[in-house]
């Protein structure tokens, strides 16, 4: 959401600033499967009572959990107050009121930051875990955010477009496509020093980067999938890099899709595994998710496809002016 909000608020680019509501809305939507994930990694959901203030213990500011969740549930109220704010006015045929919601959009900028700042300060406060104990790690994790989220609006958007009445001009999506690929250039940047740092310093903590890319000790079980991830990554960084493939739907969609899949594996099993190679007495465990673990990760990705369905069938009637409610006489 924070690459339209920039666009839109802070330079008025108009083609953004008339979309801007469904970015806020699909921020909504992640921020409560943000929470979902949170409550599944918890193992037993009646814990987050001990997370809450005042009926709980937050160990606030020393838990980094409990940053996580004053990050997570601003974020959540912030989008939440401005989207709903917007869409009340408009169903009541009115103006909103920029000056009233403009220090909300200033505020939710570095708070959208601080989501992933945070995130990745969880893993990089481990010092026994030297993948993860890496300054460059939060650097990473804006950039690959600022990468995916907005290829994922890029086919939301279109898909909108064609299923309603709402139009949504190129120049939007086209703009938003530029943005990725400076973002993506970032991430890649900030790979190729990692790894440099990596293997040319040639550390005892080299294990689980070369687990990842060539294995260790023949074990390879990631190796195709993080190579895969990376061919991703640079295709798709190529094609948003070129202004006639970007503002070509088939090539555009394609690079979508491939940084969509190469952050998800970069940030996914090429994250979190490698944090445990090799474990504490030198061995090495090849993971794989369970069936159990699976079938509840698409559960909570479903249960996301459905609350952000429900908002756009809420929202763009109101949007297109089909829904209105009428005001009390006198009022």
């Amino acid at each position: 959401a924070v690459l339209l909000v920039v666009p839109a608020y802070i330079y008025n680019f108009k083609p953004i600033k008339e979309i801007v509501l469904f970015g806020e809305l699909l921020a909504v939507t992640a921020i409560t499967m943000c929470i979902l994930f949170i409550l599944v990694d918890m193992g037993r959901p009646e814990r987050v009572w001990h997370l809450m203030p005042i009926i709980g213990t937050m160990n606030f500011p020393s838990s980094l959990l409990a940053w996580d969740v004053v990050v997570l549930n601003g974020y959540l109220a912030i989008n939440f107050l401005i989207s709903f704010y917007v869409l009340y006015k408009m169903s009541h045929s009115k103006e909103y009121s920029i000056q009233l919601i403009k220090p909300l959009i200033l505020i939710s900028i570095p708070w959208a930051i601080s989501i992933h700042t945070v995130t990745a300060f969880l893993y990089n406060g481990l010092s026994a875990r030297p993948f993860w104990n890496a300054s460059i790690l939060a650097p990473r994790f804006i950039a690959s955010a600022l990468s995916s989220g907005p290829a994922l609006m890029i086919i939301i958007f279109q898909i909108v477009r064609k299923v309603s009445r709402i139009d949504i001009d190129n120049k939007a999506i086209f703009k938003i496509a530029e943005l990725i690929a400076y973002a993506i250039g970032l991430n890649l940047f900030l790979f190729g020093a990692e790894f440099f740092k990596e293997f040319y310093s040639g550390s005892i903590h080299l294990a689980p980067m070369e687990y990842l890319y060539f294995g260790l000790h023949g074990k390879t079980a990631l190796v195709p999938w993080m190579w895969s991830a990376l061919l991703f990554n640079i295709t798709a960084f190529l094609i948003f890099l070129s202004p006639t493939a970007r503002e070509n739907f088939l090539t555009l969609n394609i690079a979508c899709v491939l940084i969509i899949a190469g952050v998800y594996i970069e940030k996914g099993m090429g994250l979190v595994v490698p944090g445990f190679v090799p474990g504490v007495l030198g061995e090495i465990y090849e993971y794989s998710p369970t069936w159990t673990e699976k079938s509840i990760t698409l559960g909570i990705w479903a249960t996301g496809a459905m609350i952000y369905t429900l908002l756009l069938k809420f929202a763009m009637p109101i949007y297109t002016g089909e829904l209105r409610f009428l005001s009390k006489p006198g009022k």
